[in-house]
């Protein structure tokens, strides 16, 4: 499958904030956004023109897209599938981003980046109700248990995240740190999903 593969701070400083995508560098002092603060390329210290509504709205879509890693086909795919729930469009865009296992694990802390999380997932690392699940995208549903394979719990980047989490975990996880293990307690609500993100100006990007 195709993958972005150029430089993720590229992506950060191009929306003009942390999109948090290399875990602990992102709040270093290493931090490219930190030290060059602007888009990239030759042109990106340059005042920037006004921007119109369509730019706005392309704007946040693409930042909402990298900051969950998607590409551009798998990003409207969620955006038709929450079109047809009932209820607001922008709402269960979100929700059914958060819902996937690679974000899982990312709020878990048992990965740095939601990259990292892909990651463990795809080399068979996690297991969903003790099952081996592979696919990053698959859709973790409530009373679900997330939990690091028992072959790989003495991983140390597993380890080395947990003992970087920063912040509280989020309400409507439960995290069992001992035994490397977490449950999705229910569906979050938007105000519980800690993303920057105006989603209706993807909704209004899409609906045109």
């Amino acid at each position: 499958m195709a993958r972005y593969r150029d430089a993720n701070c590229k992506l950060c400083r191009r929306e003009g904030e942390k999109l948090f995508l290399k875990g602990s560098r992102c709040y270093s002092e290493k931090c490219a956004f930190e030290r060059r603060p602007h888009a990239p390329g030759q042109h990106g210290q340059r005042m920037r023109r006004k921007v119109s509504e369509y730019g706005l709205q392309l704007r946040e879509k693409q930042k909402v897209r990298r900051m969950y890693g998607l590409l551009e086909k798998q990003f409207h795919r969620y955006f038709e599938i929450a079109d047809r729930k009932p209820g607001v469009t922008g709402e269960n865009l979100m929700r059914l981003l958060e819902m996937r296992l690679d974000n899982i694990i990312y709020r878990l802390g048992f990965a740095p980046s939601r990259k990292s999380a892909r990651q463990l997932v795809r080399h068979g690392h996690i297991l969903v109700n003790d099952r081996r699940v592979d696919i990053p995208s698959y859709l973790v549903r409530p009373q679900d248990v997330i939990k690091v394979n028992e072959a790989s719990k003495k991983m140390d980047l597993v380890h080395g995240a947990l003992k970087d989490q920063r912040g509280e975990l989020i309400s409507w996880l439960r995290l069992n740190k001992a035994g490397l293990e977490g449950e999705l307690l229910e569906y979050p609500k938007r105000d519980e999903i800690p993303v920057n993100a105006t989603e209706q100006l993807i909704v209004e990007l899409y609906s045109k």
